[in-house]
């Protein structure tokens, strides 16, 4: 009996780290919020029916929010690639108060160096959008 274990290929966690100039009140809605997420994040993110809509070039990609602490993180699933999910996490040094970017996302191997890339880029932008 042949079995193909690899159908699906099997995604890896990555958890990536940015410090951000800004402060948690301020920079929450940009992980929230689908008009500040499409300032930075995607192309468009369209909310409805608890299901937020992720487009970039024409493609699009849903999740629900599944997790909301205020002012702390967010946890986004996505509805077509279960068990995976991206979280965005913001975290506050108690010494030195300075503040950074958490990620948490699943990605193929192969493709590990250009989503490292892409979050970069989307960081980079939230940062301009914020002023930080």
């Amino acid at each position: 009996m042949l079995t193909n274990t690899n159908c699906m290929e099997q995604k890896v966690e990555i958890r990536l780290e940015y410090i951000i100039n800004s402060s948690p009140r301020i920079l929450f809605p940009y992980i929230q919020e689908p008009n500040a997420l499409s300032q930075w994040f995607a192309d468009d993110v369209n909310y409805k029916d608890g299901v937020y809509e992720f487009i970039w070039d024409d493609e699009v990609n849903r999740a629900r929010l599944v997790a909301s602490k205020e002012n702390k993180s967010v946890r986004f699933k996505w509805l077509d690639d279960e068990p995976y999910y991206f979280e965005i996490e913001i975290i506050q040094d108690e010494l030195t108060n300075d503040v950074a970017l958490s990620i948490t996302d699943y990605v193929k191997q192969d493709n590990l160096d250009d989503r490292k890339k892409i979050w970069a880029n989307s960081i980079g932008y939230l940062q301009s959008v914020i002023g930080a």
